[in-house]
């Protein structure tokens, strides 16, 4: 059984079986014939598992990715995404964009309800035990992967909308009307339901899965990592206590969908939950990821500095396949032949191949991001004082000791100099080196240089910046067949030491755990501890930060940032520490591209807009269509 790389293929009475009655959200169809068939043996049963597992969102394919929904990306205003035009404030209520509840096309490939994926989940869960060629501990294990993803899909559904109906059981195709018209649950309830069910899938499960064949299938590691962080969400700011934006949606009832009171001892269950998913993951031989292969020729000679190699560990704890850090990898990415993968985008151009088919480059960092990345002394660039924070956007020669990301005797933006090797290894810059179509390049990004916008052609970096995180180093442009595929990160080691710390300094404030946490990851990065960084003198401007709850509440909040950066998890993270107001209501801004001189290129302009009508977007809107469906179903508030 290969979910790894593998197509959903459903018999044609499954595929009946599931798209039909999709007037409301938990309708058995009257199957009972196709049931029997499709649950007859192990390998047709096998179809309705996959397609179970064939309703994860793949934030790999370009236009349904949420990695574009936030303030980290933009691109040319022909190219705009639904996600890109969302952040720009044209979600509807006619036809939503990017909605999980009703589902949405795509250019490549769409996404389909979710509802319609807890609906395939419960009717495996229900007749597997039909199978006759499968021992009933396989079946148990079947039905725990259904469990959670049922459960997840559950989570993504809260996260999106806030409270949501909970659909346990399908309903027969009996049903009355009022059964079948169900209604939205409390967020605590919710959030509750998603734990309890990944609880009950977890006895069932192997506790790793790691066999070739079956990566990317649900285990104990997977399973208690999502469990901790659906935790980390309800104990934020937008489902804890959040009486600012929701002390008038109630049900029908006149109850609140949302607690009105903060509870602390949420978080107590997060850091919890972490630590156990953590301990679950590192026992079974997961660990933060060290780049262990014989680097390229061309950086040979380079690879004895550790600037270099820190930048290697980086980029490919993201783009190197199944490795010790991935927790839960999609199994079924969008492959090196799909036209649609997320690398093409953010793939440069060649200027000397012949085809540059899947080299789109325009896929483009903001400035925000740029100034996002610490200092090389693990410090924000406002609070570095040996930074020139307030110069940051004059240009400097690049000295002979910062030949490793920029070029020798090149002039850049001092913005782009001594900065943490993170940046390097995921921005791409005027005058900068990048590793990518199996070689390295010296990048010149001015408006008709190699690397920068040729005449007006609409394939350009709108900001002055390239992606080459989400971009494998040897994927190369001239064919889609040339990308090399990865799985795309569901959720990765480093994010649970993240979840942890954040959790953890919340319930109880500073304290060893919590920059132990924090300080694994930034030693991977090449940057000093927090405790180093914030107590030096010479270099804080912010002395000793982190050693109250809100100022390292707000260093927790950029390390995440930085570390998670351009894989989906900012317009989630922003919404729920409920920060949309600051970030997302301002434009994306960059250098001015069109541009030919160093003097007039290094000016900052405006590149893309933003809006965020706060509180009405940190929850999506329920259609029209699915209103008229189901009257019993309230409309998001502002909506």
């Amino acid at each position: 059984m290969n979910l790894k790389n593998k197509s959903i293929v459903l018999l044609l009475s499954s595929i009946s079986l599931f798209m039909s009655c999709e007037d409301y959200l938990d309708i058995v169809p009257d199957g009972t014939q196709e049931l029997s068939l499709l649950f007859n043996r192990k390998e047709t049963a096998y179809n309705a598992l996959t397609n179970c597992y064939s309703y994860l969102p793949q934030n790999d394919g370009t236009y349904a990715s949420y990695v574009l929904a936030s303030d980290e990306l933009a691109v040319p205003v022909p190219k705009e995404t639904n996600a890109i035009k969302l952040m720009k404030g044209q979600q509807n209520v006619s036809s939503p964009l990017m909605g999980y509840w009703s589902g949405f096309s795509a250019d490549g490939r769409g996404q389909g309800s979710l509802w319609e994926g807890i609906r395939s989940c419960n009717i495996l869960i229900d007749n597997i035990d039909l199978v006759v060629d499968m021992d009933q501990e396989e079946k148990n294990q079947w039905k725990a992967e259904a469990k959670f993803l049922k459960a997840y899909f559950h989570f993504l559904l809260v996260s999106n909308y806030g409270p949501i109906p909970i659909v346990d059981v399908n309903l027969p195709i009996s049903a009355s009307d009022t059964e079948v018209r169900v209604k939205r649950k409390k967020v605590d309830e919710c959030f509750s339901y998603i734990v309890e069910t990944i609880d009950a899938a977890i006895s069932d499960l192997p506790e790793r899965v790691l066999g070739n064949n079956d990566l990317g299938r649900i285990d104990q590691v997977i399973a208690k990592a999502i469990k901790a962080k659906a935790l980390l969400y309800s104990a934020s700011p937008l489902f804890n206590g959040n009486s600012a934006f929701y002390a008038n949606f109630l049900n029908v009832q006149g109850e609140h969908f949302f607690n009105q009171s903060y509870e602390a001892s949420k978080w107590e269950l997060a850091a919890n939950a972490a630590q156990e998913a953590i301990d679950a993951a590192t026992a079974q031989g997961a660990s933060l990821y060290y780049f262990m292969g014989t680097p390229p020729l061309f950086d040979t000679n380079n690879f004895q500095f550790q600037l270099v190699r820190d930048q290697y560990n980086h980029r490919f704890a993201v783009t190197d396949p199944w490795n010790s850090e991935l927790l839960w990898g999609n199994s079924s990415p969008v492959t090196n032949g799909d036209w649609w993968q997320i690398q093409s985008p953010a793939l440069m151009k060649d200027p000397t191949s012949s085809s540059v088919e899947a080299a789109w480059q325009w896929l483009s960092p903001s400035l925000r991001m740029v100034e996002t990345y610490y200092t090389r002394n693990g410090l924000p660039i406002e609070e570095d004082l040996s930074f020139e924070y307030t110069d940051r956007y004059a240009t400097t020669t690049v000295a002979f000791n910062q030949r490793f990301y920029a070029q020798f005797a090149n002039r850049t933006a001092k913005l782009n100099l001594n900065r943490e090797s993170r940046f390097y290894a995921s921005l791409g810059f005027d005058r900068g080196i990048n590793r990518t179509w199996g070689s390295i390049w010296n990048l010149k990004m001015r408006k008709g240089e190699l690397h920068g916008r040729i005449a007006n052609t609409g394939d350009y970096l709108t900001t002055g910046y390239a992606l080459k995180k989400i971009v494998h180093q040897d994927s190369e442009g001239d064919a889609y067949t040339k990308a090399v595929t990865y799985p795309w990160p569901m959720i990765r080691l480093s994010e649970l030491y993240l979840s942890y710390a954040e959790a953890l300094n919340e319930f109880s404030g500073p304290s060893a755990e919590v920059y132990d946490a924090l300080n694994k990851i930034r030693a991977r990065a090449g940057i000093p501890t927090v405790q180093d960084a914030w107590s030096n003198a010479a270099y804080a401007a912010t002395l000793n930060k982190h050693t109250n709850k809100e100022g390292l509440r707000e260093i927790i909040q950029q390390e995440r940032t930085i570390e998670l950066a351009f894989e989906g998890h900012r317009y989630y993270d922003i919404r729920r520490w409920k920060l949309a107001e600051l970030y997302f209501t301002s434009p994306i801004k960059g250098w001015s591209v069109d541009e030919e001189t160093e003097a007039n290129y290094y000016q900052i302009m405006d590149v893309s807009q933003r809006s965020f009508n706060s509180p009405r977007d940190y929850l999506q809107p329920i259609s029209f269509t699915e209103l008229s469906r189901n009257p019993n179903l309230i409309q998001n508030p502002g909506w």
